[in-house]
Order: C-alpha cells, then structure tokens, then sequence
C-alpha cells in the first residue's frame, strides 16, 4: 500500500526547546507511539513520535522479534531500537495480529527520525489498538507534562 501524502493536517506543537508537527488523523499512546489506520480491515501502522525519536537520539540499529502473521497483544515486547542516547524495547499497541515491519528501514534507518510520521514507520498489525490510545489533543496535553517533568528535573539536578 502506497504511503498516504505528506501534506495532512497537523498540529504545530511546541514546549521549551522542543517543536513538532503531530498529524491530526492519527492516534497516539502514553509511550509516544502514533497509530495510522491504514484501511477498513483494521490496518494500523505504528510508528515513533518525533519527542520518542529525539529521546534515543541518533538511531543505530533495531530488530524485530515477532514473525507476520504472529498473534500479537497491547504491551507485548515485539522488538528493540538503539539509538546513541538510549536503547528501547519497541512494544505492541496492538491487540491482534503482526503483519509486518518497513522494509525500507534497513536501508534508511534515519527515517525513523527524519520522517517519523510518514517513512519512518516501524511496523503494521491487524486488530484493536491499545485502550489507552488518545487523539491528538490529549497526546498534546500528555508530552506538555512530560517535558514539564523533565525540566523540574534539569533545574533540581543543577541545584544539587
């Protein structure tokens, strides 16, 4: 399937030094995964969210541990991401079944991050997204405490 255009509506977000594009039309999780339905069949392709990109920092490598076709479950560990700042277990977001990853990652890893929305998708499954899944607005309001909490830590950290 043919990704879908690159010039969707978007909601321009920034806090502190950090700004991003989020596509309206996607879901999002807690973790910072995003969610595209791909079709009526309940596609969904899952990727990265730039704020979970920039937390690895520069990518190195990432594997897949689940086969297309495997039944897969929300929080199921189904892969890894390495970047130079840390080193991640990619879970499932979805409850049904792994029907494959981007083939074009293994040649262009760094689309992960220089197109997280678009090409830099990580893998595709069947069946019912994750519960704790959240529209645009309120993945806003989530990375707003979260980049909140990581600046109280900053300043507590150069006051000790």
């Amino acid at each position: 399937m043919a990704d879908k255009p690159t010039n969707r509506e978007t909601l321009h977000y920034r806090r502190s030094h950090f700004v991003t594009r989020l596509p309206t039309d996607f879901l999002y999780t807690p973790s910072h995964c995003w969610l595209e339905r791909r079709d009526d069949t309940g596609l969904w392709r899952v990727g990265l969210t730039k704020f979970a990109t920039r937390m690895l920092g520069e990518l190195v490598d990432f594997g897949f541990e689940e086969q297309p076709k495997a039944a897969v479950k929300t929080g199921q560990i189904i892969g890894w991401i390495e970047g130079f700042k840390a080193i991640s277990d990619i879970y499932c977001v979805i409850d049904g079944s792994f029907t494959g990853t981007n083939p074009a990652l293994e040649k262009k890893l760094n689309a992960i991050d220089k197109d997280p929305y678009n090409t830099g998708w990580l893998y595709e499954a069947t069946g019912e997204p994750d519960d704790k899944r959240m529209n645009v607005d309120a993945y806003a309001a989530v990375l707003d405490k979260t980049i909140d909490k990581i600046l109280e830590n900053q300043r507590a950290d150069e006051i000790d």
